[in-house]
């Protein structure tokens, strides 16, 4: 585990790369030098990034909607009749809509990253040098002429 604090404003696809991970996204690309690792890393860190800022569109227009029912409801705010509560009814369908997509990718990437990393890690197993080395070739030694006398 890099870093078990989550950043400050965590959404959910920074939270969702933590639980999976076990690593926040902006950390990711500091496990790897380079390679297939690095951009994997970096295409999670995006995604988690984009339905981090899907989800904070959807709630503000949530909270929008919710906020102008409140004040209609208390009295102090007529709805008018050119469907404005309409209008966000459909903002914040197209949003729900785009933040299951961006959850999709983000699991997506997620899966990719986890196997690329554990093929990885696999390979780098098989590629170690045995601890023990094994045995020294043999050489033969030259046979001797018998010279006559």
């Amino acid at each position: 585990m890099v870093n078990p604090n989550p950043p400050p404003s965590a959404g959910p696809g920074s939270q969702m790369v933590h639980d999976a991970l076990g690593a926040w996204p902006r950390a990711l690309g500091r496990l790897h030098a380079e390679g297939p690792d690095l951009v994997l890393a970096d295409l999670v860190y995006t995604a988690a990034r984009h339905l981090d800022h899907v989800h904070e569109q959807f709630t503000g227009a949530a909270q929008h909607a919710v906020s102008v029912l409140t004040r209609a409801a208390a009295g102090n705010k007529s709805i008018n009749s050119l469907g404005v509560l309409q209008n966000r009814g459909t903002q914040i369908d197209i949003l729900a809509a785009r933040r299951d997509d961006a959850v999709d990718r983000l699991k997506e990437a997620i899966d990719a990253y986890r196997q690329v990393t554990a093929s990885e890690d696999t390979a780098s197993r098989t590629r170690r040098p045995r601890a023990v080395p094994g045995p020294a070739p043999t050489i033969a030694q030259p046979a001797r002429g018998v010279r006559g006398r």
